[in-house]
């Protein structure tokens, strides 16, 4: 019945629920419950990159009829890289439907970047077994080829917002850490980015990594609202 619920949410009932059982099994819940190793979804994951890399690659080929090879390699790996994969899939409620071993689930593996980002591969690698390309694209568009702009800048915002205070000759950038919550293997970061003693963005993730990408990502749209920047 949960898996239905997945079903229903992506828009795609499979011939094959197993597929889909299949997409959603952790090596972690496979090794914990003796299962073989295929049983886990790693196998998939490889399938669905590769599905994920030939449907984003086409459509950018084709909306994008001007943009250079490599500018196109960038937007790609802005699309398809592992905390837009993981945003993509929490849009859908993924992380629910993981199966996880009790170690794994305990200590937050069900929020993990990486492993919520595989899990949707995995995912349109079952959907393309299931139905072919055509269900496959059609997933990859509909749920992960969107918001373009948002993603790319999200993607380049510390190197972005690095380029616009060197332009403006101003002082150099600071990430501080200023808040950090939850238990060790669940760690929340709060990070405020500043110009001098001037605040410009402050985000949250579960690395300071992470965090200081989405400071940079709201310093940048700080400035595009108050219109010292235009980005779009």
């Amino acid at each position: 019945m949960e898996m239905e619920k997945l079903e229903k949410s992506i828009g795609y009932d499979f011939s094959d629920p197993g597929l889909l059982r299949h997409a959603m099994t952790h090596s972690s819940y496979a090794n914990e419950h003796g299962m073989e190793k295929s049983a886990s979804n790693e196998r998939l994951e490889f399938l669905g990159d590769a599905v994920l890399e030939l449907v984003s690659s086409e459509f950018l080929y084709r909306d994008y009829p001007n943009l250079p090879e490599g500018d196109m390699s960038k937007l790609r790996a802005a699309l398809v890289c592992e905390p837009t994969l993981a945003r993509c899939a929490q849009e859908i409620d993924l992380p629910d439907y993981l199966l996880l071993s009790k170690g794994e689930d305990a200590t937050g593996g069900r929020m993990r970047d990486s492993i919520v980002s595989d899990a949707l591969e995995s995912l349109i690698g079952a959907i393309y077994l299931d139905g072919g390309i055509e269900p496959a694209r059609h997933f990859v568009q509909t749920y992960i080829l969107t918001d373009i702009e948002h993603k790319r800048l999200f993607y380049d915002s510390k190197t972005t917002l690095q380029e616009v205070v060197q332009a403006e000759g101003g002082s150099r950038l600071v990430y501080e850490v200023v808040d950090e919550s939850g238990p060790d293997h669940a760690k929340q970061f709060t990070v405020e980015v500043r110009r001098g003693n001037e605040l410009l963005g402050r985000g949250k993730g579960r690395s300071k990594k992470n965090a200081e990408q989405q400071a940079a990502y709201e310093a940048l749209l700080a400035l595009h609202r108050i219109g010292d920047l235009k980005l779009f």
